[in-house]
């Protein structure tokens, strides 16, 4: 009787040892995207899916981010909302092959998740004139403020290949939360979605009239010069613009992080009301200090910016959104891994949406995981990797994964193409070893 009281007593213990080594294996998540339109041609057949999902399982990846609405607004499913995109570059598909959901089933089969990545405030691709606002929809493209033109479509921008829209036009809203919901519930095995793109253009937008009453209605005043009451270029001897911020500059950064806080409750709200059990999530670029200037607060509502940057109200912080989040991945995208190379390396950066550089041990992977840390009020996120970077210094893929595995709570690789038409897969796979993901 001592013995079967004893064997019984070893159990818990048993599945304890079990439960930490499970933890110890997988206690982190690493992320293959699969971009919609860079992997159209490859990934139009379900024996590719399979070889790679297969090769990236092999490597340590849990998640495959697979992309479904690229910057045109079309959709990579068959929908009843938007044209379904069966063609680019020449290429093209079978309609009748479920392009996500046999993601879906091999990854499951493999015991990794699916998430369903959607470009969100964006239906145009500028370069090739191509999407919903140039096939229908040209209202909804936001309006930018641009130092030589003034205020024109971002249409007319073809240096900027997303064709942008303004985040609190309510007809686009409806359309794009139908189409979330769409997703949800047709594929209901699906683990989750990640938002991108749910941001404004950058500092430059959106000065549309309906922005303008929008901004009025919220702070309460008649902007009476504008834009130049939110800020103005100013040209200088170099023949350089610069920006000399207005008297409502402040809260009007305010105000557009209101707006896309709103927007991601919303969106939240109304997945959920689908299927309660998918995890929400998005994309952002980690750059904090300037991501202001596309109207994104992905900080904790704990955590107060205006304490560190002179661009924040004391009101600001009430629109932070990381509490909104099931999963969270940001762009660590710098090529100084380590706070010692930044130190050491005089260039600034220039991020996408920046309007002038910048620099700081922020900008590199060690110096951006340990700032987000805190303003993310130790709530999780995964530091995202961009490939091509590295083309000159592979090297640096392996440690840049090596320390997002160290400093975050996993890794997000963007994006499986240029691991395969550079031939990567070493780089990532001593990066996935040495971070502790196989062994």
């Amino acid at each position: 009787m001592k013995k079967i009281f004893l064997l019984l007593a070893l159990v818990p213990l048993l599945f304890a040892s079990c439960d930490q080594k499970e933890e110890k294996t997988h206690g982190k998540e690493a992320l293959m995207w699969f971009d919609a339109t860079a992997n159209f041609e490859r990934f139009g057949n379900p024996d590719s899916i399979d070889y790679y999902l297969e090769k990236v399982h092999s490597l340590g990846f849990t998640h495959a981010v697979v992309d479904i609405r690229p910057i045109s607004g079309e959709v990579l499913y068959d929908s009843k909302i938007v044209p379904q995109m069966l063609e680019y570059k020449g290429f093209t598909r079978d309609k009748n092959f479920d392009f996500l959901q046999h993601f879906i089933d091999k990854a499951h089969s493999l015991g990794m998740e699916v998430h369903a990545s959607l470009n969100t405030f964006v239906a145009g691709h500028n370069y090739v004139d191509r999407g919903l606002i140039y096939d229908g929809h040209p209202e909804w493209a936001t309006m930018v403020y641009t130092p030589e033109k003034g205020i024109v479509s971002i249409t007319t921008q073809k240096h900027k290949y997303s064709a942008m829209v303004n985040p609190i036009d309510q007809d686009f809203q409806q359309h794009i939360l139908s189409v979330f919901k769409e997703v949800v519930a047709k594929y209901p095995k699906l683990d989750g979605l990640i938002l991108d793109r749910v941001r404004y253009d950058g500092i430059m937008a959106d000065f549309s009239e309906m922005s303008k009453k929008a901004f009025e209605e919220y702070a309460g005043v008649e902007v009476k010069r504008f834009p130049e009451d939110i800020y103005e270029w100013a040209k200088g001897e170099d023949g350089k613009y610069t920006r000399k911020d207005g008297v409502h500059f402040k809260k009007w950064i305010e105000w557009r992080a209101k707006t896309i806080y709103d927007f991601m409750a919303l969106a939240r709200k109304e997945v959920k009301s689908v299927n309660p059990d998918i995890s929400f999530g998005t994309y952002t670029g980690a750059w904090y200090p300037s991501y202001y200037e596309a109207g994104v607060n992905w900080a904790s509502n704990t955590y107060d910016p205006s304490k560190d940057f002179d661009w924040a109200t004391p009101e600001y912080k009430n629109f932070g959104y990381a509490e909104l989040l099931d999963l969270y991945t940001t762009g660590n995208y710098y090529t100084d891994i380590t706070i010692a190379d930044r130190r050491a390396n005089p260039n600034s950066v220039w991020n996408e949406t920046d309007s002038e550089a910048q620099s700081g041990d922020w900008y590199c992977v060690e110096g951006s995981c340990e700032k987000i840390r805190g303003i993310l009020g130790n709530k999780t996120f995964s530091g995202g990797i961009l490939v091509d970077q590295f083309y000159n210094k592979p090297e640096d893929l392996t440690r840049s994964i090596e320390m997002d595995l160290a400093k975050s709570d996993g890794v997000m690789v963007f994006d499986i193409v240029h691991i395969i038409e550079k031939n990567l897969w070493k780089e990532v796979e001593t990066g996935m070893r040495n971070g502790g993901m196989i062994e």
